[in-house]
Formats: structure tokens, C-alpha cells, sequence
């Protein structure tokens, strides 16, 4: 190893303690990244990485589109008519509401792939529903991010069809072949979150009074009659932009469009004043990109200041040459790679790149291998304090990313070696 790369662990070290001791996480992150940069007399890396993330034009339209009609929830009160009309058969199921909550996120991942986008369109209702039913807002937060296993059968699935390609098989031939392993690990990990609510102490009759920003919302007076109409404008976005994808696959619509669809929507039912309802939403659109935004930003300046120093790279060319081991590196590698660079993408792809074409070599097949890496990458991303879908549901829920990752490490982890066992 070189200096650099002794010097990076060291100031990922810092990095840690400072996230740990609740630093102002943007600050630590940036800081962290530029001083790598520097060690490695690269730190134009850093300027160039922080345009790119500022200006990453998909993450931009996701998240500061659902903010903001996040915000016209609120204002118009419709998120309330929801969690009125749901809390009351819901609260009843006590703990069992976490894996519903799970089985529901999980629909909607099929239907979006990116786990940032998700966590935006229906983080807001899936938190603030299980924290009124009781559950900490770490915990509501870990359930959604811990959620994303059915995505697997998505025929869109940019895993999926990487792998597909890789082994020369029809993509449904392959989600076929990967979608009974792609059920077990769905339903170990439901039970696994329901252990580790139950471990840490995350439900309670009654909530938590004094837990973070959702104090004043425990106190909100929830509508006794809940409007239909009303309480269904928080799903809509969610709905439409599955069923589009389902059924009219061949038409392409976007998150900002669903939830521009869903302000309208908003607008026509309530007959809420449209220049209050327009000022809230670019309200909440600010507010997303400072505060959600923000973070990412600052955490791809802190994976650049890594991959200048040589961490990333070296950690891909370890994996390369793990032939003897290459189900373990398939499970273990691209999942401590999504941890460190907060992306499931980039993990799954460089080892599938490299590795999975000669898995007949390893005594394994395409499929086999591929697919074992694209998981782990999965749940290493959400296993990072990184990831901008963590970062995203953090933010809604008001809690530090590492709370909520204290929650669904632990999980993924067990699903993950479980999966191991059955490949």
C-alpha cells in the first residue's frame, strides 16, 4: 500500500468518528473528500466531482420534485387524511405493521428502480405512518431502505439485464431462473426487521414522545373523517408511475411528471389557494436540494477523495484476482464496496465486469454469480451512510444516517450470508 492509501484509511477513520460524534455531516464529508484529494495532489478531482454531483440531472428532478410535492402534502393536509384513514385498521396490527409496510415499499420498488427516487415518493407516507403507529423514526426509516428486494424482478432492473446479457439469456429466462432465491431473501429479510425492532426496542404503544423533529407531528390532531379523494393524493404519483410501468411499459414517465400530475391532482380536490400551493412547491424544492442534495453532494466529493488515493481501485483489483474465493468475493467484495462508495451500481458493475464473465472457470454460472454480486452490491449501498437513498429517508424521517444504518447493516448482513448458503 501507498502512503496515500494509509493516509486515506486515516482520514476515513476521522471521517467516521466525526459522523459518529454528529459533526455537520456535509462539512465532514467535504472535508474529508478535498483532503484526500490533496494527499493525493489531485484535488482538482474534488471541484470536478462536486460540479458533477451538483448538477446530476436525474437525481435533481427526483428529489427536488418530491420534495416539493412532499410539501404540498403537508400544506394541504392530505398526508393526514391518509395516515387517519390507514392508522385506523393499521394501528391495530401492532408490530405486524412493519412487514406490511415492507411487502408495500417492496411493490413499489418494481416500479422504481432508483432506491433515492423511492425513498422520496413514498418515504413521507411509510414514515409517517409507522412512527404515529409507534415505531421509532430510525427504525421507519430502515424499513423502507431495507425494502427494495423485489426490484429484483423487474424487468427493467439495470442489474438484471447486465447479468442477462452477460450469461446470453433471455431476461425473463432470468428473472425466472433468479425469482424463488429473489423470495426467499425478501421474506428472511422482513423477519430479520421485525427481530432487529424488536432487539432494539423501536416500537411502543403510543410512539415516542420525545424522538427528534417528529415531536410536533405527534401532536398534530388527526382528521376524524378522513376525505377519500384527499387522503388518496400522496399515492397517486406512487400509483401512476406503477402502473405505467406495468401495464404500459412501452410509455416512459418520470418521477417529477408523476408528482407534477399529482400537485394537479392536489390542486383540483382540495381547491387549495394554486399561488400558495405553487410557493410551496418550489419551497420544497429548495429545501430538497439544500438539505438532501446537499449531503450527496458532499458525499461524492468525500468517494472521489477515495478513488484519488487508490482505495477503490485497488479494492477492484483484489476482487479480480480472487478466483480461488469467487462466491465469497461475490458476496463479500461488492457488498463492502457499496458500503464505502454509498453506489449499488458501481459495485455490482465492476465486479460483474471483471469477475462474472469467467465464472464457468470458478466452477459457477453467469447467472449464479451475477446475481450474488448485484445483491450484495444492493445491500451494501444500503448499508452506507453514503447512499443518497439513505441520505433521502434520513432526511424525511429527521434522524442520522447512522441511526438508521445501525438498523439495516445487521439485517442485510444475515440476508446476505443467508443467500450466500443457498447459491
Amino acid at each position: 500500500m501507498t502512503w496515500e492509501m494509509w493516509a486515506a484509511l486515516a482520514v476515513v477513520c476521522v471521517t467516521v468518528y466525526g459522523l459518529l460524534k454528529r459533526w455537520e455531516t456535509r462539512l465532514v464529508l467535504l472535508s474529508s473528500g478535498f483532503v484526500m484529494c490533496l494527499l493525493s495532489l489531485n484535488p482538482i478531482a474534488a471541484f470536478q466531482q462536486f460540479d458533477k454531483s451538483m448538477t446530476s440531472a436525474s437525481l435533481i428532478i427526483v428529489i427536488c420534485s418530491a420534495m416539493g410535492f412532499a410539501r404540498v402534502m403537508n400544506i394541504t393536509k392530505c398526508d393526514l387524511h391518509l395516515v387517519s384513514l390507514l392508522t385506523k385498521p393499521l394501528n391495530k396490527l401492532g408490530i405486524l405493521l412493519l412487514p406490511c409496510c415492507m411487502i408495500v415499499t417492496g411493490v413499489v420498488s418494481i416500479a422504481i428502480s432508483s432506491l433515492a427516487g423511492m425513498c422520496a415518493a413514498i418515504g413521507p407516507t411509510i414514515c409517517a405512518l409507522m412512527i404515529r403507529a409507534g415505531f421509532r423514526p430510525a427504525m421507519a426509516a430502515a424499513t423502507v431502505i431495507a425494502s427494495t428486494l423485489p426490484s429484483f424482478w423487474s424487468p427493467g432492473s439495470s442489474h438484471n439485464g447486465f447479468v442477462a446479457k452477460l450469461a446470453d439469456w433471455p431476461i425473463m429466462d432470468y428473472l425466472t431462473y433468479t425469482g424463488t432465491r429473489t423470495l426467499l431473501i425478501s421474506i428472511v429479510c422482513i423477519a430479520l426487521m421485525v427481530g432487529c425492532c424488536l432487539l432494539f426496542g423501536d416500537f411502543k404503544k403510543g410512539g415516542f414522545e420525545n424522538d427528534g423533529v417528529h415531536d410536533a407531528a405527534n401532536k398534530v390532531d388527526l382528521p376524524e373523517h378522513p376525505n377519500l379523494l384527499w387522503a388518496f393524493a400522496p399515492l397517486l404519483p406512487v400509483v401512476l408511475l406503477f402502473v405505467v410501468a406495468v401495464c404500459f411499459p412501452q410509455v416512459k414517465i418520470s418521477v417529477a411528471t408523476a408528482m407534477l400530475i399529482g400537485v394537479i391532482y392536489t390542486l383540483l380536490v382540495t381547491r387549495f389557494n394554486p399561488a400558495d400551493i405553487t410557493r410551496k412547491f418550489f419551497d420544497g424544492m429548495g429545501h430538497g436540494y439544500g438539505n438532501i442534495l446537499g449531503l450527496i453532494i458532499a458525499a461524492g466529493v468525500f468517494a472521489a477523495g477515495l478513488r484519488s488515493c487508490g482505495v477503490i481501485d485497488v479494492f477492484v483489483e483484489a476482487l479480480k484476482g480472487s478466483s480461488d474465493l469467487a462466491k465469497l468475493g461475490a458476496a463479500v467484495g461488492p457488498y463492502v464496496l457499496g458500503v464505502m462508495t454509498g453506489s449499488g451500481d458501481a459495485a455490482a458493475f465492476a465486479f460483474n465486469e471483471a469477475v462474472t464473465p469467467h465464472a464457468a472457470a470458478f466452477g459457477l454460472t453467469i447467472p449464479d454469480l451475477g446475481y450474488l454480486a448485484s445483491v450484495a452490491a444492493t445491500f451494501g449501498r444500503v448499508s452506507s451512510p453514503l447512499a443518497a437513498g439513505v441520505i433521502v429517508i434520513s432526511g424525511i424521517a429527521g434522524v442520522s444516517p447512522i441511526e438508521v444504518i445501525k438498523r439495516s447493516a445487521p439485517v442485510q448482513i444475515c440476508t446476505l450470508t443467508f443467500l450466500f448458503l443457498i447459491s
